[in-house]
């Protein structure tokens, strides 16, 4: 215990050290990030904080091998994972050092996370079982190895995501690193404590330069090589373990970037952004919608991560009765806190019905829509104009609409035209210059070919307008373009 208080001790100086000499150099290479529509801060930040905590992570554990008496030296040396886990750490840091000088494509950074976990995975760094509460420990097999690569993958860019504000990010790994530290500790995994010490160590050190106003950023580099640890010393720490709810440790003590990274893809998903576009939707953002000023939304944060770090220890060491009904309470906490936030607001059933419903209609499920097509096949099978005006017909009786006009072009003998109204009689004929009558008219055009037009009138005042009409009148349009061209031909 005394080693491992001296490395994180170690790490914190070092960080207090290195943090402001690493600002310097990146003020004085110009290496700074630059305020923008996405961005709080308003003036040029440097940005690569990231070098600070990946040295002041590693000369801590490295200085362990000068003292072979120390009891921390067989461990480090017998454990063939260290090798991994630093090499994979340093690949990860490497490239987020590489994006913050000039920056990356997503492709390029996944690619590389990827390798990277591989690279753990390959060292023994690795979920090969999962036990949750009132079930059976589950053995994946064959998947252990894309179970691990998605783990790292999400845990590296949790923390890139979440380091929106400052002191954010570096706050949040401080927290978890000392809850799986006191894990680790309980379950005599000491070579994962001292690292979990140094981690915590460096960030705590950083976060002295980093809280709001920051006067430096991680960068890609320090949320890169952070996320990378966390993940891997996660794995590492609840290996093994005969509590039930280890596993469930680093997802809960990690939950608000677990949380907003699996949202920001669905929510970009949803609302047609690219998957991978930076935009102001994340969790940090929400709250200071709210009216929240920025320390304070940090602080909020802090608090509900220690708050989530408590419970995670309080799981532990609980039997599995009781870890089920505290999961069952925290869920609904956490499903209410996300609703409140408004994540919700374009997942409601309402949205989602008409998406599925929009869905089955393109698909062809729905019986009306197996009708329509049916129409058009006929139409398509039509042998002359009137054949296709009397299908035609029909289908827009279908879709409601009141009253319709053909009109195609050609020579003086070629010549058609066609009007329907739905009463079947054009003396009854509606007022079709009421306010409430939608009317359409369609050029019947096919690139530089002009067959003619085809007018639309519908009262909506009589018969609302349905979610799929107007896709289906344009498949319609479409349809006896087609069949013009075959009669010509």
């Amino acid at each position: 215990m005394i080693t491992i208080t001296i490395t994180f001790l170690f790490s914190l100086i070092l960080s207090l050290i290195l943090t402001p000499l690493v600002g310097k150099i990146a003020r004085k290479y110009n290496l700074l990030d630059q305020p923008s529509e996405r961005k709080v801060h308003s003036g040029g930040i440097p940005r690569i904080g990231g070098v600070a905590i990946y040295m002041a992570f590693l000369l801590p554990l490295t200085c362990i091998l000068l003292f072979p008496s120390s009891p921390f030296y067989e461990l480090l040396l017998s454990d063939h994972r260290s090798v991994y886990l630093f090499l994979g750490a340093s690949l990860v840091f490497a490239l987020g050092l590489t994006d913050d000088l000039r920056k990356l494509g997503p492709g390029t950074k996944f690619a590389v996370q990827i390798i990277a976990a591989t690279i753990a995975y390959e060292g023994g760094i690795k979920i090969y079982v999962i036990s949750l509460p009132a079930i059976k420990s589950c053995y994946p097999g064959p998947w252990a190895f894309p179970l691990t690569l998605l783990w790292f993958v999400l845990v590296i860019n949790a923390v890139n995501l979440i380091d929106g504000l400052d002191g954010l990010a570096a706050g949040l790994i401080l927290f978890a690193s000392l809850v799986l530290l006191v894990f680790c500790v309980n379950t005599r995994r000491f070579l994962v404590a001292a690292a979990l010490a140094a981690l915590a160590g460096s960030s705590l050190g950083f976060l002295r330069y980093n809280f709001n106003p920051a006067s430096i950023f991680m960068g890609d580099s320090g949320s890169y090589f952070s996320g990378y640890m966390l993940a891997a010393l996660s794995i590492m720490g609840s290996m093994k373990s005969q509590a039930t709810a280890a596993i469930l440790l680093p997802f809960i003590v990690m939950g608000i970037p677990l949380m907003d990274a699996i949202m920001a893809p669905i929510r970009r998903f949803i609302l047609g952004q690219k998957l991978f576009h930076p935009d102001r939707g994340h969790l940090h953002h929400r709250l200071m919608s709210l009216g929240l000023t920025h320390r304070y939304t940090v602080l909020v944060l802090y608090a509900i991560t220690i708050l989530m770090g408590v419970l995670s220890i309080i799981l532990v060491h609980a039997r599995d009765n009781r870890v089920a009904l505290i999961l069952l309470l925290f869920g609904i906490a956490a499903f209410a806190g996300v609703k409140k936030l408004g994540y919700f607001d374009y997942l409601g059933m309402g949205r989602f019905y008409g998406w599925f419903r929009d869905m089955g209609d393109e698909a062809g499920i729905t019986r009306e829509r197996r009708r329509f097509l049916k129409l058009q096949i006929e139409i398509d099978r039509s042998q002359n104009f009137r054949e296709m005006w009397i299908n035609i017909c029909i289908a827009l009786q279908m879709l409601g609409f009141d009253m319709a006009k053909i009109d195609i072009r050609g020579s003086e003998k070629q010549e058609r035209h066609g009007e329907w109204h739905r009463t079947g009689k054009s003396h009854d004929r509606e007022d079709f210059s009421d306010a409430c009558m939608m009317k359409l008219e369609l050029p019947l055009i096919e690139e530089h070919r002009i067959y003619g037009s085809l007018w639309l009138v519908k009262n909506l005042k009589r018969d609302a307008l349905r979610h799929h009409t107007l896709r289906r009148v344009e498949s319609l349009r479409r349809t006896i373009i087609g069949t013009l061209r075959k009669m010509e031909d």
